[in-house]
Formats: structure tokens, sequence, C-alpha cells
């Protein structure tokens, strides 16, 4: 087993909505081409496909807030600068 391909295919899977439609489409065939072991693909068949959903609803919520997060502190940031500048 390879943990860092197991851990870049679940990225994967879970930031990508096509590549989440693929492997729901084919888990075990979808894990196979991304270099996966066929043991590795066929527990990644076994996954809750409610739960896989949840994760990266909650996952693309995140990265959405943090940058969202970075706009604001840039924001804030030349808010500060210019009030600086005009005094």
């Amino acid at each position: 087993m390879n943990p860092a391909s197991l851990e870049s295919f679940l990225a994967l899977i879970y930031a990508d909505p096509a590549a989440r439609a693929r492997f729901k489409a084919d888990p075990a065939g979808e894990a196979q081409r991304a270099g996966l072991s066929p043991e590795e693909a066929l527990a990644l068949s076994s996954l809750n496909w409610s739960d896989l959903q949840l994760a990266s609803r909650s996952f693309a919520n995140k990265r959405r807030a943090k940058s969202l997060s970075k706009r604001g502190r840039g924001l804030w940031q030349r808010c500060l600068r210019a009030l600086r500048l005009a005094s």
C-alpha cells in the first residue's frame, strides 16, 4: 500500500465533483486507474457514499471560508494602509 497515493486519490474525490462522479460510477475501476492496488480499490469501493458527499461539502465550505477570510484580511489591511497614508 502506498499511503501517499491513497491520500492523493481521496483528496481528489473529495475536491473534484467530476472525479467523484467517475468514482461513483465505477469505484474499483477508478481507484485502479489512479494507480491504487486492487486491495485498495476494493476497500474504497465500500466507502459510504453519503459520508463521502458530506465530507466533500464540508471540505468545500472550509476552502471557501479560508478564501473569504484571506480576501477579508487583504481588504482590512488595505483600509489600514489607506488610513495611515491619509493621516
